[in-house]
């Protein structure tokens, strides 16, 4: 039964050996700019267009620019991240308490005569003492085009897009997703990743490299559970 459980996960693996890693349908990547949290964002009632006796609102799509405005619309989102953070703390404690009781007494009972006398102390002495640094630079530059999936009452646009290369049987993935301003985008119908609010944005892969960088699971299994 040990050898049945344990060849299960291994057939799985075999079907992957000398095969490059597959790549995501497209469309897939649209889906991280879809959540529930997005209804907690107030809608505004649209604005019937206007109308007048020589022009309407409608006709002014004949100079509209080619930035994104819609759904579906199409932007190029440029990532440039270059950021260095460097934490060091050091903290220090020390507490030293001591005290004391002194106690005696004597008595005659018939002739017979006793004293007695003690002496009591107690303390505590406690100290902590801790070092900690942070050092961490991170530098991504990359562009990535992103599909417009929703707007929001207010006008602002939902985005959400992905990119994955592979190279040789290594697939490398970035994803994006985020809440634009219509009047952020530039006239060549881009905009940076620092202008982009609730940003989500990853990059990572898999294939024959990741998994020769990453340890075996039976490791990762010790180690999140060992006690020691």
């Amino acid at each position: 039964m040990a050898f049945a459980c344990l060849a299960l996960p291994l057939a799985g693996c075999a079907s992957d050996i000398g095969r490059a890693p597959a790549m995501s349908p497209i469309g897939s990547g649209l889906e991280f700019g879809q959540t529930p949290q997005m209804a907690a964002y107030p809608e505004r009632t649209a604005k019937s267009p206007r109308t007048f006796s020589l022009w309407q609102d409608r006709q002014s799509a004949l100079f509209k620019d080619a930035r994104a405005m819609d759904v579906g619309d199409i932007l190029t989102v440029n990532i440039a991240i270059n950021d260095f953070a460097s934490f060091d703390n050091e903290t220090e404690r020390s507490r030293k308490n001591d005290s004391g009781f002194n106690f005696g007494g004597s008595y005659d009972v018939s002739g017979a005569a006793d004293s007695a006398k003690g002496n009591l102390t107690y303390g505590s002495n406690t100290s902590t003492d801790g070092d900690g640094s942070i050092k961490r630079s991170e530098q991504l530059n990359l562009q990535v085009a992103a599909v417009v999936t929703g707007k929001l009452g207010n006008g602002n646009l939902i985005i959400s897009g992905s990119q994955e290369v592979r190279v040789n049987h290594e697939l490398r993935i970035l994803n994006i997703a985020g809440i634009v301003r219509p009047r952020d985008v530039s006239a060549y119908n881009t905009i940076s990743y620092e202008k982009i609010a609730e940003a989500r944005i990853s990059y990572g892969g898999r294939g024959r490299l990741s998994e020769i960088q990453n340890p075996p699971v039976g490791q990762q299994v010790v180690d999140r559970y060992a006690p020691f």
